[in-house]
């Protein structure tokens, strides 16, 4: 269909933090076409454990395109145990260069509590600055209200909730509804 008779989907604002020892992701629960939410529970992060290793992962863009990412992802881990960057970047390269794939319309915030990486379809596998990153629709909100916050005494599942929380206040695409995993360094 095209895009005037399709609106697309919207939402899902996806923050990454890393602070004390933890990292978090958490995610919102909002689904929605044109100006309709169609969901408002969907859950945007997920707990992988690939050879018993475990990796948290938060995606934003379209779900379909999401889980065929996070099963690549997932085939990654289990070449290279333990090797998160390893294969963040293999799927990257595959993402950028596969007829497939490259199609494929989402963006990835992964962890294994040592690294902290977005991987995007560009062939892009980003460290964030600032141990705190954020994609998605209020990704910009969620990031600017979360750096705004590491200085402070907060931990990073606070300053993740806090952060979703004044996001869902200004992106109409993002709601109040998380989802969070915590994994230690």
């Amino acid at each position: 269909m095209s895009d005037d008779k399709f609106p697309g989907w919207h939402g899902t604002t996806i923050i990454g933090v890393r602070k004390g020892g933890k990292v978090v992701i958490a995610g919102d629960g909002q689904v929605s076409v044109g100006q309709t939410v169609m969901k408002g529970t969907a859950r945007k992060v997920r707990r992988l454990s690939p050879g018993g290793m475990d990796v948290v992962a938060g995606f934003a863009g379209s779900t379909a395109d999401a889980f065929t990412l996070l099963e690549r992802l997932e085939s990654k881990l289990e070449a290279v145990p333990g090797q998160l960057a390893r294969a963040a970047v293999e799927l990257a390269k595959d993402w950028r260069t596969d007829k497939y794939l490259k199609n494929l319309e989402a963006m990835l915030i992964v962890t294994d509590g040592k690294d902290l990486f977005v991987i995007t379809g560009a062939g892009d596998v980003l460290e964030p600055e600032h141990d705190i990153t954020a994609i998605g629709s209020g990704g910009n909100f969620a990031l600017a209200a979360g750096r705004a916050m590491m200085d402070t005494d907060k931990d990073a599942e606070t300053i993740a909730r806090d952060a979703m929380k004044i996001a869902a206040d200004i992106c109409v695409y993002t709601n109040g509804n998380l989802t969070v995993e915590t994994i230690d360094e």
